[in-house]
């Protein structure tokens, strides 16, 4: 007790802006759960396990801590099942994954002795003892973020609805026995507010849901609010309204008025119809894995080192599915487990680890490749060895908080596209090793590309640029299997004439074979709108592509998602005969061949010509059309050289936060005076004059932008300035001394596959070939896989093979 009052001075009560730390530890997967308990630093409020406390100490000074420790109660047989109505697990009304409940108990302890106080005690300081129920009292920081998260989500009220028209043409909706106005359904319809019209909703991916025609009718009349029948009650609460100008579900405070204007009497009317946030629930409680979650076979459980489950935070298994095969790469797991242990990665991080991404990848390279977390679920007290079985596995909820620090959608609860997860985790890893390239795991998965576009003139321009995946295009058209899929048609034409569905037997995907996929990436494309320096004049250019370097490890995107017919987006459902074995050597750019003819800096109407804006109309009018801003839509199609929507689209999804996204088109293109201080200013950095001029013109002459340019250089299908050719003088090795690269031959090691009609629902599950097998890592599930989906993966990762 006496040295506790000396050390009063270290002890902090928490103010309500502090962040407690008080369910896991920050340097690993430690809780208070575990057999050492948890030690809460009563002047951070950061917590630690019972084998790193002391390091704490060392670093800190800070003595006093308060230990939590957690005991399971035995569980009642007959405890009920609660369903969930929130699309989140562990927090209320989320999932109930039937969690144990604990007794706590708490100590005051303090080092370097661990001397051992009691807590509550009436001897102890009232310093101590307001800190300790502050602590105690207060939600803790893990939780409060994840809570934060979900309640972010809730739906907001519609602008439109306070100032909502309804038009007086007499109609009256009747209690029951609706049908669409424009067709035979009778089901997931909807009544637009404003003139009562009933239309059905959206075509689904897998040609379920309705025909579109409340959407056709909101782009023929503008009219925004529209209320599904089926779900109106007497808890209005509970309807589910969608704005389609906000194009979400939103909540209409005067919903009652809007639909008694029609003669509804909601009072009376029964639940019919399950609302877009139930079906999404319902297919999150009863999801049909079927070949890629390899459900109705029995899968062998594994525990131990590289073997360790990811629980799943709400919706993280995009997340989960990508982290468990990076850590599988030699890279990663060299850099953050290896090399560089928990200590190390502690003693560099700043005073507050868990806002550090250095220490949090550390920390969850450990946790996963330790095997320490990697054990069999305790049920009733109980392990459970059933072949299905779960592990404890581990929560990545301080990686998550981390790693989406600096991005808004994967701070939220809902679920992202695995694709771009993996783009964000790399750039922000290459961002922490931006002062020492030579330790930067994510090179490994960096190559060089080049684009040869060649006008009618003959001559040729060359751009190159760095990515971290392989994007490719599916060819439908080059299909193994044309003849079972033209009679499936025929089969499936008379089905459908006789008002009969299709087996899940009868259905017939198209087969493509991979590499199809990657020479459609080489094959050539025409370019529209492109400017010839040569001819003065804007034509149609042929575009071809190569690799400059291959990677040690080739992430190839199967792009699965498109646009469809009325801009609903749509999931092609088609296999990929992806090989385990392939060689790209064949795709290695050859650079500027002898005999060709390079296209001129500047042709005969100068630079200034080759840089007049001329955005093709029908991509823009394409765009505005499904709701973006035309200014916006002229310069994506500019800036991807008008190759196409898809390009166009992507570009515009990915510049919206751009600080210059509205600034007038016409500045952008006539400001080609670039101040030669600036430009003196990059090349002493030692940055080329031709790149850091280009650099300067992408980024208005801002020198930190311009700087980032050069770095991070658009990888959409061509900048604006492909118009004007990036070879700096005539050269036919196109080899990157900075990019990793060897032999064109590579071994499928990681599949991340997607169950869902869009990135933004459903589930991802990893497999990964690790010591001669396949496993399935799907979320804290992870057995060996007797039957891998190699011919449905979203992402295919290759690494190469050495020789």
């Amino acid at each position: 007790m006496e040295v506790l009052r000396m050390n009063l001075a270290k002890v902090r009560i928490p103010e309500p802006t502090n962040r407690i730390y008080k369910q896991e530890c920050c340097i690993s997967f430690d809780t208070p759960k575990s057999e050492g308990g948890l030690f809460v630093d009563m002047n951070t409020f950061l917590a630690f396990g019972k084998d790193y406390v002391g390091w704490n100490f060392e670093k800190t000074g800070n003595p006093v801590y308060l230990h939590i420790k957690q005991t399971k109660k035995a569980i009642p047989e007959d405890r009920p099942l609660k369903k969930p109505t929130l699309l989140a697990i562990g927090v209320d009304g989320g999932f109930d994954n039937q969690e144990p409940e604990y007794d706590e108990t708490y100590n005051i302890i303090i080092l370097p002795d661990y001397a051992t106080l009691p807590f509550p005690s009436v001897q102890l300081p009232e310093k101590v003892r307001l800190a300790v129920d502050a602590i105690l009292i207060a939600e803790g920081a893990e939780r409060k973020e994840q809570l934060a998260s979900w309640t972010a989500d809730k739906k907001q009220i519609s602008e439109h609805a306070l100032t909502l028209k309804q038009i007086e043409n007499g109609v009256i909706v009747p209690p029951s026995g609706w049908k669409c106005a424009k067709c035979d359904k009778t089901e997931n319809l909807w009544l637009n507010l404003s003139d009562g019209m009933i239309l059905c909703g959206r075509k689904l991916w897998d040609g379920s849901g309705g025909n579109n025609h409340a959407i056709d009718h909101y782009n023929e009349t503008h009219y925004p609010l529209a209320v599904k029948l089926g779900t109106i009650t007497s808890d209005l609460e509970g309807a589910d309204v969608f704005s389609y100008p906000e194009d979400e579900s939103v909540t209409d405070p005067l919903l009652a008025e809007h639909l008694a204007f029609f003669g509804i009497d909601f009072s009376s009317l029964q639940k019919t119809e399950m609302t877009t946030a139930e079906k999404e629930l319902d297919q999150n409680t009863n999801f049909d894995w079927n070949r890629i979650q390899e459900s109705g076979q029995e899968v062998e459980p594994i525990y131990g080192p590289g073997y360790t489950g990811l629980v799943n935070l709400g919706n993280s298994c995009y997340l989960a599915s990508t982290m468990q095969v990076v850590f599988s790469t030699h890279s990663f797991c060299s850099r953050y487990y290896k090399n560089q242990n928990l200590k190390m990665a502690f003693d560099n991080a700043p005073a507050d680890p868990t806002v550090d991404l250095n220490m949090q990848l550390t920390k969850l390279a450990n946790g996963l490749l330790s095997g320490k977390y990697s054990m069999p679920a305790v049920q009733n007290n109980d392990v459970d060895s059933s072949p299905n079985s779960k592990q404890e596995g581990i929560r990545p909820r301080m990686f998550k908080a981390v790693i989406a620090a600096s991005h808004p959608e994967f701070s939220t609860m809902r679920q992202q596209d695995a694709l771009e997860f993996f783009l964000h985790l790399i750039e922000q890893v290459e961002r922490i090793h931006s002062g020492n390239p030579n330790l930067d795991p994510s090179r490994s998965f960096k190559f060089g590309i080049e684009e040869r576009l060649q006008c009618p003139s003959g001559k040729v321009a060359y751009n190159k640029r760095h990515d971290y995946i392989l994007s490719l295009n599916i060819p439908l058209d080059k299909a193994t299997n044309k003849k079972e899929l033209e009679e499936f048609q025929k089969l499936k034409a008379q089905k459908e004439a006789k008002g009969e569905k299709l087996s899940s037997e009868e259905i017939v995907r198209p087969r493509v074979p991979l590499s199809e996929c990657l020479d459609s990436f080489s094959s050539p494309e025409d370019v529209q709108g492109f400017f010839s320096t040569a001819l003065n004049t804007r034509t149609t250019a042929i575009k071809t592509a190569g690799l400059t370097s291959f990677p040690d490890y080739l992430v190839l995107h199967m792009r699965k998602f498109v646009m469809e017919a009325g801009w609903v987006p749509k999931k092609l459902d088609v296999y990929i005969d992806a090989d385990d074995i392939i060689d790209i050597s064949h795709m290695r750019s050859k650079g500027l061949q002898p005999g060709e003819e390079l296209l001129p800096e500047d042709g005969p109407g100068g630079q200034e010509e080759s840089t007049k804006v001329l955005a093709n109309e029908d991509i823009v009018s394409q765009l505005a059309g499904m709701g973006f801003n035309h200014l916006h839509c002229q310069k994506a199609a500019i800036n991807t050289s008008n190759v196409g929507v898809e390009e166009a689209m992507n570009w515009l999804l990915s510049h919206m936060d751009d600080p210059d996204i509205d600034a007038p088109i016409q500045k952008e293109a006539g400001n080609n005076d670039v101040d030669p201080s600036k430009i003196a200013m990059l090349v002493s950095f030692g940055f080329e004059e031709e790149v850091a001029k280009k650099a300067l013109k992408a980024s208005g002459g801002d020198i930190e932008k311009a700087t980032d340019w050069i770095f991070n250089p658009p990888a959409s299908s061509g900048p604006t300035d492909m118009d004007a050719t990036s070879s700096s003088g005539p050269t036919t090795t196109t080899v990157d001394p900075t990019l990793p690269d060897g032999n064109g031959k590579y071994r499928l090691i990681g599949l991340v596959s997607h169950i869902g009609s869009n990135t933004q629902c459903g589930h991802y599950v990893a497999h990964v070939y690790k010591e001669g097998r396949w496993v399935i890592f799907n979320d804290d599930k992870v057995g060996v896989s007797k039957d891998p989906p190699k011919d449905m993966a979203y992402l295919y990762f290759y690494e190469r093979i050495q020789t």
